[in-house]
């Protein structure tokens, strides 16, 4: 296969941004566009190793029943969105399906994953929109970056942002064409305006700030005298004068209006500043965090943890629900609002602290701090191992893992796995409408020496040896955390006690996928799990 090929392709699944997923000769080629189940001439644009892009040189054969009409003008091209060719509920299946993927794929667990949360209505949904600018003085544009690339697709109306903001970006570039207001040449590093940012609240209002190469806006009366109109109660400059690709600098000047915007989540109240970070479809964050406080099962007692806090939504929101909520972030400033966001609501039990999770937290515990639970919500990159670490000393009875890169949850839910816990509970919800991203949750519970489990096996007095009726799974975990201060997997057990001629049931000791990692017990642990067989007779 080489570039410029042509074939006749059949998707069999979607990707990971609900490409159609081929099969050509023994390599997987992926395909925007199309669909499971529709054929298309593909036209291979890209060649790897391992796999190739193609391009579709023809509408499909039969159509999908899932595909439809797009109802945006500039889709694809634009790349805000991947699945607007197909019904809002097949993207709710393909990101169901994707989110089951991942865990079986990269962490070997074998997950029954419920229907993603959607929307009622979605369109209109998010609440801030960034605009890049491009074009010349004469004739300037506003729009969105094309996919892979710098080049700006003009766009005259979103149908993801809300109806607000497209009445606010049309009035700015009519701005811009009426004062001849030069748009930023990034190549050249010249021309004024970059990008501009709107952001809507439930009421209506709108903050916008305005990202520009220079300290100043020409005519920025006549500007005001347009946006105020449409709802605009704050207007900021932005100085960004750096060759970067950040859409916003440290340097902001209020050029009109309140320096915040008042908005509310989960009946709270919150004012945000230009650089603050707020869920960008609230609707969809309140089940986000109702899904989370859900699997949270806080009790009156209980003592919250919330790592990665931010501003402090999560924590808010869950501290009328428990004892006392405490939350870490890295960020001073998000530390500082999370601080204020408590005092505006009139909420007293809860307190924040600046710092890396995997040193404030066990920093918190040695001075008494006891969670009972803990909440983690991290960035796409996901979990330091060195915080898997720090929650697993921590060792609170629940975990809810919040995360946008189902991969790194996938991956980092392993290591948790091998630290002693076990999914629970698993809850996708769509965020993000209309493009391939997916939020999730997950519950991560312990399980402890007493629980009680009710198990559905009938063996035969036969099925059990007389060294599996010695001691259980869990005696043996917590033998060796009493002993030794450290957890152990079910899965190193298994391989020692198969090392040590205790015969274990057929793939109890293998990965749960064929491509599965199989994992090996480290020295130190294997010495003490064999030490926890000696103890209970088994060897």
């Amino acid at each position: 296969m080489k570039k410029n090929d042509c074939f006749q392709l059949t998707a069999e699944k979607l990707g990971a941004d609900l490409e159609g997923v081929c099969r050509h000769e023994g390599l997987t080629v992926f395909v925007p566009g199309l669909l499971p189940g529709e054929t298309a001439n593909v036209r291979i644009v890209k060649v790897e190793k391992r796999y190739a892009f193609g391009r579709m040189e023809s509408d499909p054969l039969v159509p999908s029943p899932c595909r439809k009409q797009p109802d945006c003008p500039v889709f694809p091209r634009c790349g805000g969105c991947s699945g607007r060719h197909m019904t809002y509920e097949a993207t709710l299946e393909a990101k169901r399906v994707q989110v089951q993927d991942c865990f079986e794929r990269i962490a070997g667990i074998s997950l029954d994953v419920p229907p993603v949360l959607g929307m009622d209505d979605p369109a209109g949904y998010r609440n801030k929109t960034s605009l890049p600018a491009a074009g010349t003085v004469h004739d300037p544009v506003l729009g969105f970056f094309a996919p892979r690339s710098h080049a700006v697709i003009p766009i005259a109306s979103c149908p993801n942002a809300m109806p607000q903001a497209n009445r606010i970006s049309s009035a700015f570039l009519a701005w811009m064409k009426s004062f001849r207001v030069e748009p930023y040449q990034e190549e050249a590093h010249r021309g004024l305006i970059r990008h501009l940012v709107i952001r809507v609240n439930r009421r209506g209002e709108s903050m916008v700030t305005v990202a520009a190469n220079g300290s100043r806006l020409p005519s920025a009366d006549k500007l005001i005298e347009s946006l105020r109109p449409l709802g605009v109660v704050s207007l900021w400059l932005n100085e960004n004068r750096d060759r970067t690709n950040v859409i916003l600098s440290d340097r902001f000047h209020l050029l009109y209006g309140s320096e915040t915007l008042p908005d509310t989540l989960c009946g709270l109240r919150f004012e945000l500043s230009p650089a603050s970070f707020f869920q960008v479809n609230p609707s969809q964050t309140e089940k986000l965090y109702q899904t989370a406080l859900s699997f949270a099962e806080l009790k009156p007692e209980d003592t919250l943890c919330d790592v990665y806090c931010g501003a402090g939504t999560i924590t808010l929101m869950m501290a009328s629900h428990c004892r006392q909520a405490v939350g870490i972030e890295i960020v001073p400033a998000a530390v500082e609002n999370a601080k204020r966001n408590a005092e505006r609501n009139g909420i007293q039990n809860t307190s924040f602290y600046t710092g890396k999770a995997e040193e404030c937290l066990p920093q918190l515990v040695s001075e008494g701090l006891r969670a009972d639970v803990i909440v983690l919500d991290p960035p796409r990159k996901g979990l330091d191992p060195a915080v898997i670490r720090a929650v697993a000393r921590v060792s609170p009875s629940r975990v809810v893992y919040i995360s946008c890169n189902v991969a790194t949850q996938a991956r980092d839910a392993a290591l948790f796995l091998e630290a002693g816990y076990h999914i629970q509970k698993v809850q996708p919800v769509d965020m993000f409408c209309w493009t391939s991203g997916i939020e999730n949750v997950i519950l991560l519970s312990q399980q402890k020496p007493d629980d009680k489990i009710r198990v559905g096996i009938d063996l035969k007095p036969e099925d059990v040896t007389v060294a599996e009726s010695k001691a259980t799974y869990a005696e043996i975990q917590a033998y060796i955390e009493e002993k030794y201060g450290f957890k152990v997997s079910t899965l190193y057990i298994a391989q020692t006690k198969e090392a040590m001629g205790i015969k274990e049931r057929e793939n109890y000791n293998q990965p749960k996928s064929a491509n599965g990692k199989k994992l090996v017990c480290p020295p130190e642990k294997k010495k003490a799990i064999q030490d926890a067989l000696r103890h209970f007779k088994m060897i």
